[in-house]
């Protein structure tokens, strides 16, 4: 007998079909939600509204913690799947779960999964966007701060971490602040 007549063929599961359904609905609806967060903390860096951007930073957190439950739901799916297949769940691809659906469940299950799979790809574009805006603003931001209040050598400025204003001068005497101004441009 060859080896291909042994290996049992997985029988449909309509209960687990609907499951993964659910589940990747679930993944594609918090997907979404990260993704508008994070194009709404686009334009609230580019706008450089402070607020806008720590509210959606604390949307974004929020998700992730809803999106580790949604982890261990899927770590379990593909436990049961494995058990079925004769597979560790690790190792069970969409292609190996798709055949305990109907075909037209493994269908939407594809369908489903290259939309999570686009979704998850543009989320990781505008957040590595963000980023770089953010490096952007903080550098520009620093070198501001640098022309207002230059630091003596061997100080870096700024506050210690009490919250009192480094002056980069020994002592109780506080140095005269420069007269400089700073233009907020927009590009």
């Amino acid at each position: 007998m060859s080896a291909l007549a042994m290996t049992p063929t997985p029988t449909q599961d309509p209960r687990l079909a609907g499951d993964v359904l659910a589940h990747l609905e679930a993944q594609l609806g918090s997907a979404q939600r990260l993704l508008q967060s994070v194009l709404a903390q686009g334009i609230a860096i580019r706008n450089q509204d402070v607020d806008g951007v720590v509210h959606q930073v604390a949307i974004f957190q929020a998700e992730l913690e809803r999106r580790a439950r949604l982890e261990e739901d899927r770590a379990r799916l593909l436990a049961r799947a494995g058990a079925q297949l004769g597979a560790a769940p690790t190792a069970v691809t969409l292609t190996q779960l798709t055949a305990l659906m109907a075909p037209h469940d493994a269908q939407l299950a594809q369908a489903r999964s290259a939309e999570l799979q686009g979704l998850l790809a543009e989320l990781t574009r505008e957040h590595t966007c963000n980023q770089a805006l953010m490096r952007q603003e903080l550098s520009f931001l620093d070198h501001l701060l640098r022309l207002v209040d230059p630091a003596a050598p061997g100080d870096a400025g700024g506050y210690t971490a009490g919250g009192i204003r480094s002056s980069g001068v020994s002592g109780n005497r506080v140095p005269p602040r420069p007269s400089l101004r700073a233009l907020d441009l927009q590009a």
